[in-house]
This record gives structure tokens, sequence and C-alpha cells, in this order.
């Protein structure tokens, strides 16, 4: 089977922005302020918005499964304080299990979290547990930036984070390493600080020691870990500088990159530089890059073609679409058994 561990609700029912046009309104007008009763999406709305956008293209393209969780961008826990992005990571966390109640073996939630800019993370603990708990997420999305672009946040190897990856481990479910919107206008969101953000934080792991005190803790960088395979020499080059164990050791046994790369020398350098275990096979469509290639007439984000035509033995092109995914997330594992599959 095709597992894809990058998919985010981007088609949601425009009720929801609404919602949140509404919510951004009232941290001026508390008068205007919705209740989370106030939205309403029925089912058939969100039927509506899968089958005709991320399941018909999952049907057409050949995945099986997409690992599901809110619109990054619409993550933005810049805005507001804690209340804000509790009360929108619950009501965004909720539609996602919704869509994977409706289409069981097809979606399968992973949590957004309530971050807010020079909070505590050990606040998003309440909201993670009933992801995982309630919801049956199998992973989360960590944002290494609420500031939204202006890195004020401690980096991912600082104590302060610790609480998260502890809840991690108990758990037993990765992170995916995603920032939101970008408010500072040096970073466009999806082409620069998105890529930034992957970058830093390998950047981050590979300047810290966090896998000596998690060693079983899993990270997956997006967007084929932005620029560290293409650098690969220069981050080698500066763990040794740094004192530090081969990357091989030191972070690339708990870290993983997806292949949200969207052309074929791309695909071909990731699969050339990063071990294969390390690689897991995503898409992100409907997402930053939506447009047919002129050049191959496919879209750019159909990233399976790419796989299938980078020489991958048999072997390995199975480790990429499925095998890792399941390795690297357990609890998908055991409900893809649960299932049958």
């Amino acid at each position: 089977m095709i597992i894809d561990c990058h998919g985010h609700f981007t088609t949601a029912p425009e009720e929801l922005e609404q919602w949140r046009t509404q919510q951004i309104a009232g941290l001026q007008n508390p008068a205007a302020a919705p209740t989370r009763a106030d939205l309403r999406i029925t089912d058939a709305q969100l039927q509506e918005s899968i089958e005709a956008n991320q399941l018909r293209l999952m049907d057409e393209r050949g995945i099986d499964l997409t690992i599901f969780s809110p619109r990054a961008s619409f993550m933005a826990h810049h805005v507001g304080g804690f209340e804000t992005s509790a009360q929108w990571a619950a009501i965004c966390n909720e539609l996602c299990f919704r869509v994977s109640e409706l289409y069981p073996e097809r979606f399968v939630p992973a949590a957004m979290l309530p971050q807010s800019p020079g909070v505590d993370p050990a606040t998003c603990i309440p909201e993670l547990t009933v992801c995982v708990e309630e919801y049956g997420a199998v992973a989360l999305n960590l944002n290494p930036d609420p500031s939204g672009g202006h890195w004020t946040a401690p980096p991912l190897t600082d104590r302060s984070w610790y609480p998260i990856y502890e809840k991690m481990v108990e758990y037993d479910i990765p992170a995916m390493i995603h920032v939101s919107t970008s408010v500072n206008p040096a970073f466009h969101t999806t082409g620069a600080h998105y890529l930034n953000a992957d970058t830093t934080a390998f950047m981050q792991l590979v300047q810290g020691d966090l896998f000596t005190d998690f060693p079983t803790l899993k990270l997956v960088i997006p967007h084929g870990g932005g620029a560290a395979p293409f650098h690969w020499g220069r981050f080698r080059g500066l763990a040794m500088a740094l004192n530090k164990p081969p990357l091989e050791e030191h972070v690339m046994r708990n870290v993983f990159f997806d292949t949200c790369v969207y052309h074929q020398p791309g695909i071909d350098l990731l699969l050339d530089v990063v071990p294969t275990r390390n690689i897991l096979f995503a898409s992100e469509m409907i997402g930053a890059v939506r447009d047919i290639d002129p050049c191959t007439g496919h879209h750019f984000d159909d990233t399976r073609r790419y796989l299938e035509d980078s020489g991958l033995s048999e072997a390995d092109l199975a480790s990429v679409q499925e095998h890792n995914a399941r390795t690297v997330y357990p609890r998908l594992n055991a409900l893809l058994k649960q299932q049958g599959r």
C-alpha cells in the first residue's frame, strides 16, 4: 500500500474560515467573538469537500491512506494568546477526526497543538491527550516558531520543549516539524519560511544532544528536509566542527525526511544522499504547489511519479511508500493491522 504521511485539510468548508475571521475580530471586540457551538459543518459538507479534492486525487494517484492534519498555514499560532489557539486547535482537530471517521481506511488524524508565542509548551498537553486518546491521532505537528517568522522561541533542543517530547515518547508518536503562516515580510510563507524552518530545525538538532535524552523520539522534517540533503557535506562538516558524532549516529536514527519535493532532480538528490530508511512518502497535495508542471504535463505535487521514475529497487520503493511509515508511526501500524492491512 501507499501511505502519504503529509496531508492537510486545505479544502475545509468555508464556514471554518468564517468562524476564524470572527474569532480574530473578537480579539478587539469580545462581543463579536463566536463560540465553538456557533460553527456548524455537516458530515455532508465534509464529504463534499473531501471527495471532490483529496480523495479524488488519492484515487487518481493510487494513494491508499493519508495522515491528515489541520491546514498548516491556518494554525497561525501568533494570533491572540493561548486561549485563542486552544479554541482554534480544538475545532480544527475535531474536523480532521470527523473526516477520519467518515473515511476510516483513507484518513488518519494528526494533531495540531495550541501553541502560542512565549507560552510554556506544556500547555499543549491536554489537547494532545484528547487527540491521541479520543481521536486516535497517530502523530502531531510541532511548530518550532509560533511567532510566525520572527523566531522568538528557543531551539527545539531546549528543555522547555521536553514536556511535549515526554508525552510523545509515552504515546510512541512522532512529530512533524511544521511552521505556519509567516507574518514577517522578509519570508514568503511556503517559499521561504517553510524551507527555512526545515533547515533550521535540522541544524538545531545537529547542534544539540536531544536524542541522548530521548533515544526513541522520532521527528519528521517535511519538504524533503529543506536544504539539508543539498548541503549534506556542510552539515557533516559542521557536526565534526562541533565535536558531534557522524550524522548517521547523531540525528539520523531519529530524524526522517518526507518526499514533498516537486521535481525529479530534487527527489533523485534526496534518494541519493539520505538513507532510504529515513525517507517517507508524502505529497502535501492541494497544498503550496497545486499547478501542473508544463515541463511534464503532470501536477507538481504528484510525487509518486518521481519515486517510481527514480530507479529505486522494488524493495526500497516499498520501504519509502509504506514500510518506513509503519515503523515511524507505530500507532498507525497498529491501526492498519487492526483493519487487516
